[in-house]
């Protein structure tokens, strides 16, 4: 019985603790981070020992963005731009912008594909405020909602060109908040018009993931990963019929106990939990309070997995990078 979460390990080898979990509750699949990468021949035994104990369809996660967010990383990986740099060249040379956003998205499904992940929790397609708080910074396109829904989508078609399901993020927008999220819980008034646009536009994508800010013209209580309002009116409204995760239950912008974050985001309408601490307590929490998947989410699921195999072409990894350095210098 597989359950509605995606959670994180505490290293680069699963414990006897994990072991044990992991088998007993089944979760979706398992997110993995810098702390559980070394190369790629212990990312392959961890891998490979993770899928011994779950389902056959079970996602393997991880955040591989480019910039600064990459758990990927040389000397064993290839080194990615930050959206802002593909930005800058869109602005410049509108064609050439769209090509390197195709580019490293292909660029970093092919890396992470290599490696056995199936998810990745790119492209964002929140838009660059100057005011919002750095978290968001580099990691939007850009300031112009437009140029982040032509680039984030356009990433988002090289990622399924490498055989890999892309989520889009934060929705319904994150680049005007003024705090970080991972440290406290950042409070806007309403939902502006240009940062749900990115998340319209690419209404198409196989995966979303919310954001963790309270709306207050929306919601004076709850923050949008755990809003009935926001997700049943904002989100889903948009044309979304995909897979909507949360963001990571265990940063500070949310209050309560791990299994109690998840189920009040189920009950408002995410479809899968994510929880990436790798605390084992913490894990277990959640796992004990999500359902296994319904109907409705395995069909979800299913679709985004038939998205990604029918969008896989051929790829020359090489090549690819070699044209995105000359388009970037």
């Amino acid at each position: 019985m597989t359950k509605a979460a995606i959670v994180g390990i505490s290293g680069q080898s699963l414990t006897p603790a994990e072991i044990d979990l992991l088998s007993a509750e089944q979760p979706l699949g398992v997110i993995l981070f810098a702390r559980n990468i070394h190369d790629p021949p212990q990312l392959a035994a961890l891998a490979g020992a993770i899928r011994t104990l779950l389902a056959p369809e079970a996602l393997l996660m991880v955040d591989q963005e480019g910039g600064r967010v990459a758990r990927l990383r040389p000397p064993h990986w290839r080194a990615h731009p930050p959206a802002r740099d593909i930005g800058r060249l869109h602005e410049r040379a509108p064609a050439q912008g769209l090509r390197a956003a195709w580019l490293t998205g292909a660029l970093i499904g092919a890396d992470c594909a290599g490696a056995g992940f199936s998810l990745v929790a790119a492209p964002v397609l929140d838009v660059l405020d100057p005011a919002g708080h750095g978290v968001i910074g580099d990691r939007a396109f850009a300031a112009d909602p437009r140029a982040v829904a032509a680039l984030g989508g356009t990433m988002a078609l090289g990622l399924l060109a490498a055989g890999v399901q892309p989520i889009g993020k934060h929705a319904p927008g994150h680049g005007r908040a003024r705090a970080d999220s991972h440290l406290e819980l950042p409070v806007l008034d309403d939902i502006a018009a240009a940062d749900l646009l990115p998340f319209r536009v690419n209404d198409w994508l196989p995966w979303m993931m919310t954001a963790h800010i309270r709306y207050t013209a929306r919601d004076m209580v709850f923050p949008a990963t755990q809003s009935a309002t926001i997700i049943g009116s904002v989100i889903r409204t948009t044309g979304f019929g995909g897979v909507l995760i949360t963001d990571d239950l265990a940063m500070r912008a949310l209050t309560g106990t791990p299994g109690a974050r998840a189920a009040a985001a189920l009950a408002a309408g995410c479809d899968v939990a994510l929880h990436c601490s790798g605390d084992l307590a913490d894990t277990g929490s959640v796992l004990a309070a999500v359902p296994a998947l319904s109907p409705d989410l395995a069909a979800r699921l299913q679709a985004a997995r038939t998205q990604a195999e029918t969008a896989r072409e051929p790829l020359d990894p090489p090549a690819l990078a070699a044209e995105r350095a000359a388009l970037l210098a």
